[in-house]
Parts: structure tokens; C-alpha cells; sequence
């Protein structure tokens, strides 16, 4: 039904060739585009709903915990939170001075920005369930594991002095009804979706150029010339890029559609959602640049293994 009615746009409206390039462009923009905003509204609006049963003050109990089910909590925690890499800081630091272990924070502070309830709208949108379904396994355990590892590593004494102290009280609005939480769910999906829209309309819009204009040929020579290096330099690539995922996953789909590798291009992905230079600047608050580097350094070594893994996987994925 929306295909038919972005052709009915496209061609008969606004009277575009179907054959031409830019009509197919159009078409693919404003189809994509529409549905991405819909699904978008409607899936925020249902998990919203369903995060107002998360009570803050057993989620930072659960935090508390020591041993990888702590890490795994606040993996999944930072999956259901709707946040970009930067956005993702204040609870990193409320945390810390909440008296969360470093490993535990550093867990959440990974899976936020890589598995979101939006991230996975786009991705069921343009890859399908199973590659979501694996995208979002593999968020999890990248930040299970570099939560783990730097744990491991007692790196507290290369945190800033005032991020560890008692911990803060935190103000939750309570809901004491359905009409109450279905009105957040609302609420948060409508402020998400103006955050985020225009984000979407450029990088469906990139997709619909790069989908349209760049022959596959061009993009097959690079990733062919590239070999077994086209993840890291993927990775590489996007690390000090600042974009949200909205942005970001139109165009690695059109990417891998043009013939780069499945991993290669989710490794591009992860490594823009998840660090940015922008975030290395926020987080130098608190901690030292050594952490830093050390936060940066595990994480994309995860976002490689991860993007070759997905590689390995791809004809059972696709």
C-alpha cells in the first residue's frame, strides 16, 4: 500500500520519468523516508510505554552487583535507553558517582548508543529481523565483554576525583495509571521522532543518491582492493565520524546493497554510533585521557571482530 502510493506521488504528482534516475530516486525517498518515520513513532511509542515499569532505583541496585550479570544488566539497560553515543554521558557519570563499578558503567556506556529502540526500527526496515536479530546479540556482547575486560583492568585511578563519591538521589516520576504511561510513550516518541527526522530525510536521501548514481561496480572494485583490511579501515573510518544512527544505517544498507561485505559495512555503522570524537571530548570530564584511549582502543577492537564475524555469517544471514 505505501509503495503504491509513492508511485502515485513520484510519477502521476509530481509526473517523474519511472525510468529515469531520478524518479527512481524520488521513489525510493519518499518511500523509505515515510516508512522509516512511521514504524519509527508507532515502535518508540509502544517501548516507552514498557520502559515506565523500570523502576531507576532497582536498576542501579542491579548495577551495584558485582560479576557479569551486572554487565549484562547494564548492557540491556543501555539497550532500552534511546540514546546517542554523547547523550549517553550524564548516566555514565550518574552512575559513577552512584558507586557502580567502572566495568559495569563501561558496559552500559557501549550497548547505549549501539542497540536502541530506533536503531533497531531502522535496521528491521531496511535488513530484516535476522540481521537485527544478530546486530543486536552482537551489540550485547561487545559491551558485556569490553565492560568485562576493563573491569578486569582496575583502571578507577584514571578516573577524575569528584566521579566517585555517595551516591545521588534520582527524582522518577511515578505512573500510577495506563492512560499515564501510554501518554509517556506518546510524549517520547514524538520528541525522538523531531530529533531525529531530519537526520532520517538525509540519510535516506544520501542512500536514495548512492543507491541510484553509484554503479555497484565502483563500489565492489573498492571493497575488492580493500580484501581482508575493508573492516578495520570501515571501523577506522567511522570512529572519529559523529552521526546518529538514523543517518548512518540508510546508508551502510545501500553500501552493502551496492556489494560491500555485511560486516564491513555494520562495523562502519557500530564504530560512528557508538565512538566519536565528540564523546572522547565529554567523557575527558571524567576521566583521564589513558582511560580514554584504553575505552576507545577495546571497544573498536570489538567492533573488527564483530564486523568480521558478520562476514563469516553473511549467506546465513542474508
Amino acid at each position: 500500500m505505501l509503495q503504491i502510493a509513492a508511485d502515485w506521488l513520484v510519477y502521476s504528482v509530481i509526473r517523474l520519468d519511472p525510468a529515469s534516475r531520478i524518479g527512481q530516486a524520488v521513489n525510493f525517498f519518499v518511500y523509505d523516508a515515510v516508512k522509516i518515520l512511521l514504524l519509527l513513532f508507532v515502535l518508540i511509542a509502544i517501548i516507552g510505554f514498557f520502559r515506565t515499569y523500570l523502576a531507576q532505583d532497582k536498576i542501579k541496585l542491579w548495577l551495584s552487583k558485582k560479576g557479569v550479570w551486572a554487565n549484562f544488566m547494564a548492557a540491556l539497560f543501555g539497550a532500552v535507553t534511546p540514546f546517542c553515543s554523547c547523550s549517553s554521558i550524564p548516566i555514565f557519570i550518574s552512575f559513577l558517582k552512584a558507586g557502580v563499578p567502572l566495568g559495569v558503567v563501561f558496559s552500559f556506556l557501549v550497548t547505549s548508543p549501539l542497540i536502541n529502540e530506533y536503531l533497531v526500527v531502522l535496521m528491521i526496515g531496511f535488513f530484516g529481523w535476522k540481521i537485527t536479530l544478530a546486530y543486536v546479540i552482537s551489540g550485547m556482547a561487545i559491551g558485556i565483554i569490553c565492560g568485562v575486560i576493563l573491569g578486569k583492568m582496575k583502571l578507577e585511578k584514571y578516573l577524575e576525583k569528584d566521579m566517585t563519591g555517595q551516591p545521588e538521589q534520582d527524582c522518577q516520576v511515578k505512573y500510577k495509571n495506563i492512560p499515564g504511561r501510554l501518554a509517556f510513550g506518546l510524549l517520547e516518541a514524538k520528541t525522538i521522532v523531531q530529533k531525529l527526522w531530519i537526520w532520517i530525510l538525509l540519510g535516506v536521501g544520501l542512500g536514495a543518491v548512492i543507491h541510484n548514481y553509484v554503479p555497484n561496480e565502483v563500489v565492489q572494485v573498492i571493497s575488492a582492493k580493500t580484501g581482508i583490511f575493508s573492516v578495520p579501515i570501515a571501523t577506522l573510518i567511522g570512529v572519529p565520524m559523529y552521526g546518529g544512527c538514523a543517518a548512518i544505517v540508510p546508508i551502510a544498507v545501500v553500501l552493502f546493497q551496492k556489494g560491500f561485505p555485511l560486516g564491513t559495512a555494520l562495523s562502519f555503522m557500530m564504530a560512528v554510533a557508538a565512538l566519536s570524537l565528540p564523546e572522547a571530548v565529554m567523557l575527558r570530564r571524567a576521566m583521564k585521557l589513558k582511560l580514554i584511549f584504553i575505552f576507545f582502543g577495546i571497544t573498536t577492537l570489538g567492533i573488527i571482530f564483530t564486523g568480521y564475524l558478520f562476514n563469516l555469517l553473511q549467506k546465513v544471514l542474508v
